[in-house]
């Protein structure tokens, strides 16, 4: 079965074949980096307004590279949820409409689902797993059952890891995406250069929960309080500090989910994913083994989107037509499953 993947949920307007699942026919991604670099941010309206104009010649290369034509397809996919909003919608309607005129069947994707799927499409992973999504939107540690069976054991009470990274780097001026500067910049300081506060989320209610709106506070406000003064004022410096930070508030709480639920098995996904430090620190763990997508899988992509809507479309799943859009996921809270 192939099927066509469609992702709009934010800045990245992006398609492609995957087939039973796995296999990868096409994967085509048109970045809006640029439009939004002066901004140090995504514009939702700009956002939009490139998935308009950028979603017909998308899908379009897609099909062209797996050398296929829309009625090779055997099904149509599309993130509905969370994202955008107006983002979110030109993709799931254009989807939507192109399934009912080529009378294929389609299934609106869960954009988290995605992201924790995206390292099944290199390797065949077994459940039950943890898994952690780290990414601009979400931070979120969970135990996957299955496909679509996730148990949120923590997640962020604040801001999402990718937020703190991008503001961050808006504030000092360092450029956007600021994940990936962060990163880059990191590897050429010192991570002692400053010892900045980890949250205290220690109560049994918060076990597994992060926090980084006190550690962006304290980079961005209150930098000098935390510098080691033996060592110069770099970004370079500032960005391992706040890196190792960062990265280390995430793993503190992920092994205590490894090590209070017994699987050893570790699945990220999302744009932080791709972070070198996070991965390092992971790799430490020997008693661990932890999986991570390629790094051209990490961010947002359709091959994602149409390897999870195999597994829904093989259990007999179907999307109604008047399946809309939604910006946020309420019952992502902790405990439940989705």
């Amino acid at each position: 079965m192939k099927i066509l993947g469609i992702e709009s949920s934010c800045d990245e307007t992006a398609a492609a074949i995957v087939e039973d699942g796995h296999r990868i026919i096409s994967n085509v991604v048109a970045t809006q980096i640029p439009f939004h670099q002066i901004y140090k941010g995504v514009v939702p309206e700009i956002a939009s307004r490139k998935h308009a104009e950028w979603i017909l010649p998308v899908v379009r290369q897609a099909l062209a590279e797996a050398n296929m034509t829309l009625a090779d397809v055997d099904a149509v996919a599309a993130t509905n949820r969370p994202g955008l909003m107006g983002s979110l919608l030109i993709g799931l309607t254009f989807g939507k409409t192109l399934a009912w005129t080529a009378g294929k069947p389609f299934i609106a994707i869960n954009h988290m689902l995605g992201h924790l799927y995206a390292a099944h499409l290199e390797q065949k992973i077994e459940y039950p797993y943890i898994g952690l999504l780290v990414s601009g939107g979400h931070t979120i540690i969970c135990k996957v059952n299955g496909f679509d069976d996730l148990e949120i054991l923590g997640t962020t009470v604040d801001d999402s890891v990718g937020e703190a990274f991008d503001k961050v780097s808006k504030f000092y001026g360092l450029g956007y995406p600021g994940g990936v500067i962060i990163d880059q910049l990191a590897r050429n300081g010192n991570a002692k250069a400053a010892h900045f506060p980890v949250p205290k989320l220690d109560d049994e209610e918060h076990r597994y929960d992060v926090s980084f709106s006190g550690l962006k506070t304290a980079v961005i406000h209150q930098r000098d309080i935390f510098w080691n003064d033996k060592f110069e004022k770099t970004n370079e410096n500032m960005c391992a500090a706040f890196q190792e930070t960062a990265c280390r508030t995430i793993t503190s709480r992920l092994f205590r989910a490894v090590d209070d639920t017994g699987l050893k098995t570790v699945v990220a996904g999302g744009g932080v994913a791709a972070n070198s430090r996070l991965r390092e620190l992971l790799a430490e763990r020997k008693d661990i083994n932890c999986i991570f997508p390629p790094l051209k899988l990490c961010g947002d992509n359709g091959a994602m989107i149409a390897g999870v809507a195999w597994h829904f479309l093989q259990r007999g799943d179907r999307s109604a037509w008047n399946t809309t859009a939604s910006a946020r996921i309420p019952q992502f809270k902790r405990g439940l499953k989705r």
